[in-house]
């Protein structure tokens, strides 16, 4: 086995660590989501917005956003390469989905930090 440590393709235990790691962080802002909306008494654009204007929380949204589009990523590049056997459809759906996930982030972005 040839161990090449100055190339930047992934392995199989990166994949597995880097996935499990996002869910992890994806399920735990989603249950503060989920807490947040059960706990307020009565939700408001007032109550959303004041949460949303914590710096923390923004923040967190952030690192959300970027483990979703990792997550995406990794997900997709398995499913492509297992379903998709034309390599050109598979790299061009990559792009097309890869291109499509970093825009949902840039939206978020845009929404998150908007006036």
């Amino acid at each position: 086995m040839v161990l090449n440590q100055a190339t930047l393709k992934r392995d199989g235990v990166q994949d597995y660590v880097s996935l499990r790691a996002t869910a992890l962080i994806i399920a735990a802002y989603a249950v503060f989501i989920v807490g947040y909306l059960a706990l307020t008494p009565e939700l408001t654009y007032e109550a959303w917005s004041g949460l949303f204007d914590n710096l923390a929380m923004k923040a967190a949204t952030i690192i959300t956003l970027v483990c979703i589009m990792v997550h995406t990523r990794i997900g997709l590049w398995q499913v492509l390469t297992d379903y998709v056997k034309c390599s050109t459809m598979r790299s061009v759906l990559g792009f097309v989905l890869n291109l499509m996930a970093l825009a949902y982030v840039a939206v978020g972005l845009f929404v998150l930090w908007g006036v």
